[in-house]
């Protein structure tokens, strides 16, 4: 990545990166109320507006779930749990994670509100949907870095979009995607689809994995993308000829499961109503950048809030919203 760079659009999923320092950064207010969330998302903002220079940086929050995933399958996602704090308080106990999370989540939207920061909150979708449109669609020919650990944005890959994992502390990009799945994000989609995906309680084809996808269908890490229709097709094919793999006659018959699959995991404008593709290039459209640091100041001194560098923050943003 340059160091320089006045082209580039910093794209954050919100909630994935707020998450990450919410369970884990140990810092409290004066109060003794657990502020890490805060905390560590903004100077991990700070950090990537130093290192990666954008021209522009927006944030996307989650807007309450899909419902036209859920029409799709009800249990879609079902069985996450709230996260946690990773340690326990000075009593021994867990602390009320939800409603402290909650709470600092609505203290950085507030901070952001005063900073060259847009935020992109639409209600009843999801953030990965916002991202996608406005990675494919609204700045399609921009260099765009994508913030985020949720492997759903490999299939957003392409010469123009990489992603930055903050678990794994890298970029990712078509080389890396490849060398681990021996899967190309122009068909990483589809093998999600098959594969299925645990985490969003989407069940996959019984008896298949990235490894024996790769391994059985060597397309799959062709640049070219291949359809459902393709893979069924050559399914049956292969158990014509003798094949009787248990996972090739699983996959043969699971095309149901696998279309649906799709359906859910497919990031385009499919999941997006109009009104919410209008929404978001509203926001985008009319967001006025901010540097309100007394705002800032008192906002962090209401919480508490003490030890936070607030002079690195505005100075890391000074290229940012600059037109």
């Amino acid at each position: 990545m340059k160091k320089s760079n006045d082209d580039l659009i910093l794209i954050v999923d919100a909630l994935n990166l707020f998450t990450r320092h919410f369970v884990a950064h140990p810092a409290r207010g004066v109060n003794g109320e657990h502020v890490g969330g805060i905390v560590g998302f903004m100077y991990a903002i700070a950090d990537f507006s130093e290192r990666f220079k954008p021209s522009q940086i927006i944030v996307v929050w989650e807007g309450g779930g899909s419902s036209r995933r859920r029409s799709i399958f009800k249990d879609y996602k079902q069985k996450r749990r709230p996260a946690k704090l990773n340690r326990f308080n000075e009593e021994g106990e867990m602390p009320d994670t939800v409603e402290n999370r909650n709470h600092q989540i609505s203290i950085l939207v507030e901070i952001m509100k005063n900073l060259p920061i847009v935020q992109a909150y639409v209600p009843d979708c999801e953030a990965d949907d916002v991202i996608g449109y406005i990675s494919k669609y609204r700045f399609k020919d921009s260099r765009k870095l994508i913030v985020s650990s949720d492997k759903d944005f490999y299939q957003l890959l392409d010469n123009s979009t990489i992603i930055y994992s903050p678990t794994w502390k890298k970029f990712i990009t078509r080389k890396e995607v490849l060398e681990k799945f021996e899967i190309s994000p122009e068909n990483f989609c589809l093998a999600k689809s098959i594969c299925g995906d645990p985490s969003d309680n989407i069940a996959g084809v019984d008896r298949v994995g990235f490894k024996t996808l790769s391994k059985r269908f060597p397309e799959f890490s062709q640049q070219s993308s291949i359809s459902i229709s393709d893979v069924i097709s050559k399914c049956k094919l292969m158990l014509s000829e003798g094949n009787n793999l248990k996972a090739i006659k699983n996959i043969s018959e699971s095309e149901g499961l696998i279309k649906r699959n799709w359906s859910l995991i497919y990031l385009d404008t499919a999941n997006l109503a109009a009104h919410q593709i209008s929404k978001i290039n509203y926001i985008l459209d009319n967001f006025k950048p901010d540097r309100k640091k007394i705002q800032v100041m008192r906002t962090l001194i209401r919480e508490g809030i003490q030890t936070f560098n607030i002079d690195r923050l505005f100075l890391s943003l000074n290229h940012v919203g600059r037109t």
